[in-house]
């Protein structure tokens, strides 16, 4: 299914190649899965495969690429995307439509797929991934789990022969991920589906694969064996450790609470997402909110902040009621890091992503980020300077200062993304899952960051899926449901 000879491959503009003489082969109807480092060419070699690289990235490929007997150069995606399923890391970024069905069926339009089997195949898709009750549900209205089950239903109702995905697990819940992994098992033994899989997350997943290809900057460090491979695996990527004791809304305290949520009511067009949710978090506190997909994790942190609507019940911040103030307001206060970092990332650098949210926090609102964007803009002071680079260096991104932030990995964006809610210090810090996609070395580089901004009296919420940070960091856990919670 899979044949790669000699490849090689330098993204345009690109310092160093992404893939250095990989070799690799694939059978037909094997279930592979791919890990390494961020940044170590994971995301490059699956979009290899349906010959999104080169053609859509540009950048200089040597080698020869085979996928199903095709010269992936020679056709290009469209021809690929036949044989080819593709899910990328950031769902959210792959959707086209704005509804659920639509979203499944677009890419059978787009192969004029006739209107009886297509509607056939979409049913089919959503009932393989659970998704039936949420056919008419508006996408940006999904938890992004809920996204990323979605695009994996549109990849497999084209009946692809090879299905590629890209963490496809980093945010679903542990019972959603098993799911999702116990159905495509099911579809490799029935349909004879050829499945790669990368993932950071391999507690998960090592129980599926049959077989681990391990890349180290760009190279093939190891392709082998489940049982094998675990013997060569790099420290720390097996560990599996304890949550913390669930506890209620912490007892009597003298301190001010830095976030007070009281009888909270918010949802999307009239439906209810969170129901009289009580909590508070006080300084030096970090509290983990678990919870299944849809249960409301990001829409209780997009409350916080003003981006979904309160229907009752009171926010204060920082001591300060956060009805009728602006997001932006509030974010001076509380820094926010959405799922998507890239929702975040505008700048021609890493550095300067950090230093337009450090002019907006220190100069006067009407000379904010359109004074930056223009020409003109006021030189950074020597402090301001300082501040960003020890930040830069503190997340392990000094090296990628001048770098362009959407040509970094997927880990390398959630630190730049990161770094600018962070550079100025807020009190409150919410973070809607904050290690996804950053291999184990990473996630674990951000731990002793995050306990000395904790030392220094910072609260920190934090949304994840990921049971080991959560044990590792947090003093508490709130677990969300679909019911009302304290």
């Amino acid at each position: 299914m899979i044949d790669l000879r000699n490849v090689t491959y330098t993204y345009a503009n690109g310092r160093h190649p992404a893939l250095r003489q990989v070799n690799w082969q694939v059978d037909a109807g094997e279930f592979v899965l791919i890990t390494g480092a961020s940044g170590s060419g994971k995301s490059t070699l699956l979009r290899l495969l349906n010959g999104l690289v080169p053609h859509f990235t540009g950048g200089k490929l040597t080698g020869q690429a085979l996928v199903a007997g095709q010269d992936v150069v020679a056709v290009g995606p469209a021809v690929m995307s036949r044989t080819v399923g593709f899910v990328r890391q950031t769902p959210e970024a792959q959707s086209v439509l704005d509804r659920v069905a639509a979203e499944v069926a677009f890419g059978l339009e787009n192969q004029a797929v006739p209107a009886a089997e297509m509607r056939a195949r979409v049913d089919e898709a959503l009932a393989w991934l659970g998704l039936e009750a949420l056919r008419h549900r508006l996408i940006h209205e999904l938890s992004g789990g809920e996204q990323q089950k979605v695009a994996i239903a549109a990849a497999l109702a084209l009946r692809p022969s090879l299905l590629a995905l890209d963490e496809p697990t980093s945010q679903l819940d542990p019972a959603a991920a098993a799911d999702l992994l116990a159905i495509l098992r099911r579809l490799q033994m029935e349909l004879g589906l050829t499945v790669v899989l990368a993932e950071h997350r391999l507690d998960r997943v090592l129980d599926f694969g049959a077989r681990l290809l391990h890349l180290a900057d760009g190279r093939v460090a190891f392709d082998l064996p489940i049982e094998e491979a675990k013997k060569r695996l790099p420290p720390g990527w097996m560990e599996k450790f304890a949550l913390p004791t669930a506890v209620s809304v912490n007892g009597a305290r003298r301190d001010e609470p830095l976030l007070l949520l009281e009888n909270l009511y918010a949802g999307y067009d009239g439906r209810p997402v969170l129901q009289g949710v009580d909590m508070r978090l006080y300084p030096g506190e970090a509290v983990a909110v678990l919870g299944r997909n849809g249960a409301g994790k990001s829409t209780l942190l997009k409350a916080i902040v003003g981006l979904v609507p309160i229907t009752s019940g009171r926010i204060w911040v920082n001591g300060l009621p956060t009805a009728g103030r602006e997001t932006a307001d509030i974010c001076r206060q509380a820094g926010y890091l959405p799922q998507n970092p890239n929702d975040l990332l505008f700048a021609e650098t890493a550095a300067a992503e950090l230093a337009v949210t450090w002019r907006n926090h220190h100069e006067p609102e009407k000379k904010g980020w359109r004074r930056w964007l223009g020409r003109g803009e006021r030189p950074l002071s020597a402090q301001a300077h300082a501040e960003i680079a020890d930040l830069l260096t503190e997340l392990g991104l000094s090296r990628f200062a001048e770098a362009y932030p959407r040509d970094l990995s997927a880990g390398q964006r959630q630190r730049v993304a990161l770094g600018a809610v962070a550079i100025t210090r807020p009190r409150l810090l919410l973070l809607d899952e904050p290690t996804r996609g950053l291999d184990p070395a990473a996630k674990a580089s951000l731990l002793p960051i995050w306990r000395r901004w904790l030392a220094a009296g910072m609260g920190l919420l934090l949304v994840t899926h990921d049971v080991s940070l959560a044990a590792q960091i947090a003093d508490r856990v709130v677990q969300l449901d679909r019911h009302p919670i304290s």
